[in-house]
């Protein structure tokens, strides 16, 4: 009996494959760039048991007051206003303050309802935060002639005191 010879079907080589397979793995990782998520910069205060919290005093007349309530309706010291005329209303008190003591400087103080969405809430303290950096950059200009991120550490640290950056983030509440 003669055995036939079983001829070899034709296969793609895959040795390689593998080999390939990695790379582009590899080349995918390194060229993703992956989103991360920082959230807020906020230093928040230490916890403190309500025992021993201390009430302080604030003179109504440094205390402007912004309120949002849940349909994102602002309220500066009792008046209605949009969100993007905060800086315009509170950027010339801080300026009517740069000279006098800490003790007197403007506090910002930021109220929300427990319902505010979280983008008008966001919205809100750029406004504040916005007010607070072009104050210091007006007074620098005033004094150095520079603006504020173009000043030594020394004076910055200057206008720092002149301009300091004082927002009290009260606890949400119902306002109306």
């Amino acid at each position: 009996m003669i055995k036939k010879k079983k001829l070899q079907e034709a296969s793609i080589p895959t040795s390689s494959m593998a080999d390939i397979a990695f790379l582009l793995l590899l080349f995918f990782l390194v060229a993703t760039v992956i989103d991360v998520d920082t959230g807020l910069g906020l230093t928040l205060p230490e916890y403190v048991p309500p025992e021993e919290r201390v009430e302080i005093k604030v003179d109504p007349e440094r205390l402007v007051a912004v309120l949002v309530n849940e349909q994102g309706d602002v309220l500066i010291d009792g008046e209605i206003v949009s969100i993007f005329q905060i800086k315009n209303l509170i950027k010339p008190k801080l300026l009517a303050r740069v000279e006098m003591p800490l003790n007197k400087k403007i506090i910002v103080s930021l109220k929300t309802d427990r319902k505010t969405i979280y983008n008008q809430y966001i919205a809100a303290l750029d406004q504040i935060k916005l007010a607070f950096f072009e104050a210091r950059d007006e007074v620098s200009l005033g004094r150095f002639g520079k603006r504020f991120k173009d000043l030594t550490t020394e004076q910055q640290d200057q206008m720092k005191d002149a301009v300091p950056i004082i927002i009290s983030l009260a606890e949400p509440e119902q306002i109306k």
